[in-house]
């Protein structure tokens, strides 16, 4: 059966190495990632109605699995917004497919992002991590022909650790290429 290399890397590499520096008595102590949530808000989709279409496709293509829509929890008039209207489209991704879309993402897709010098090691608090980003086109399943605007994405790592410390490192040994400060 296939294993993704970065599942392997987990259990054989990361798993020691956060016991050995966080001073873990057992396996289960160590924080893992449990979820990668790709999210995009489309709010011009509601005088475009093919703009979300178009990025249900993407966001599919990207993912490896189909994205779904998220509705409007309420009324607001001045973006001529109703309740329960499309206005973005998200895909959680678990297990074997996430792993294989973090080494696409560490691998392939950071790596053509123009200028780029690593990512912002900002955590939410709770040991979660969100990466932004601008352009879905650095991804190579987008073909640039069929692209009808060119739209940003959020990609959520959710992972178990208790502290941002601890999940910053489970990111680090994955490989995400985080900006080193110069303080």
């Amino acid at each position: 059966m296939y294993t993704p290399a970065l599942k392997t890397k987990y259990s054989s590499e990361i798993i020691p190495a956060l016991m050995k520096e966080f001073g873990y008595k057992t396996v289960m102590e160590v924080p893992r990632l449990e979820k990668i949530v790709l999210n995009q808000g489309v709010g011009q989709a509601i005088a475009d109605k093919k703009l979300l279409e178009s990025g249900v496709k993407e966001l599919s293509d990207i993912a490896g699995q189909k994205a779904v829509l998220t509705y409007s929890s309420k009324d607001i008039s001045n973006f001529k917004l109703r309740k329960n209207m499309p206005i973005g489209i998200m895909v959680t991704l678990r297990k074997e497919r996430m792993y294989e879309f973090l080494e696409r993402l560490i691998s392939v897709a950071l790596p053509r992002i123009r200028d780029f010098k690593g990512i912002n090691a900002k955590l939410d608090g709770r040991g979660n991590y969100t990466l932004g980003i601008t352009e879905q086109i650095i991804f190579p399943e987008i073909d640039l022909d069929k692209i009808t605007k060119i739209m940003g994405l959020q990609i959520t790592f959710v992972t178990s650790a208790k502290t941002d410390e601890e999940a910053l490192s489970l990111l680090k040994n994955f490989g995400l290429p985080f900006k080193t400060s110069k303080n």
